[in-house]
């Protein structure tokens, strides 16, 4: 009964942080936005994903990862036994930047704090950060994701210790199955991570899923490596 009136606490904090962010105008992306993408899935979860920012389809929609970046990272998923309800993702800006472009210095320093409270809500064992944004952001270095994909680390963040797992961008990923095929192996190492062992890479990867999915257009990429 403890473990679920927690779950049901979290929910309602979540709930009401996204209530508040939901009217946030802090920043310029607010007066372009149809509406804020605040976060979904499981606020008892023991991983938690943060990707760059909402796309056209997500800005549209309000659920993050959705279009065929969302349908690798459900296949992803997939591959390690886990679904979109076993755990939480959200984005480093909670509106879409006109145009895809890249998030700006200001609108991030302006975004992050409710990134933060997510992170200080959901407690997650794991965040594995998708693409140079939200690595560069959490891990508060500035290597980017070519140089650390794959590399855990621990980190201190919302004032709880957890695990930093870099990973490329599903989105970018999409475009170079070279690229594909090392975000697999990446996704493979994944549970083991969440389970807390310290040995190997799991010793098999999930299968290809790049031939199951058509390419977006560029604009929907840009700045993810």
């Amino acid at each position: 009964m403890a473990a679920a009136s927690g779950k049901d606490s979290r929910s309602q904090e979540l709930a009401a942080l996204a209530a508040r962010v939901a009217g946030c105008t802090a920043c310029r992306l607010a007066e372009g936005r149809t509406q804020v993408v605040f976060g979904v899935g499981d606020p008892d979860a023991n991983l938690m994903f943060v990707g760059e920012a909402p796309g056209f389809h997500e800005d549209k929609q309000g659920y993050p990862f959705v279009g065929q970046a969302g349908k690798l990272l459900d296949n992803l998923l997939a591959g390690i036994g886990l679904a979109r309800k076993d755990v939480y993702v959200a984005n480093v800006l909670k509106c879409r930047p006109p145009g895809n472009r890249d998030p700006m210095a200001d609108e991030i320093e302006a975004c992050e704090a409710h990134l933060f409270r997510q992170i200080a809500l959901v407690e997650p064992r794991a965040i594995a950060t998708l693409g140079n944004f939200a690595t560069k952001l959490l891990s508060g270095k500035p290597h980017g994701i070519t140089r650390v994909h794959g590399q855990p680390q621990p980190v201190t963040l919302g004032g709880m210790d957890t695990l930093l797992y870099p990973l490329y961008h599903p989105a970018a990923a999409l475009y170079t199955p070279a690229m594909l095929r090392t975000l697999e192996e990446d996704f493979a190492r994944l549970p083991a991570l969440i389970a807390g062992a310290a040995g190997p890479a799991a010793p098999a990867a999930p299968e290809p899923v790049a031939a199951a999915l058509a390419p977006e257009p560029a604009a929907e990429q840009l700045g993810l490596f």
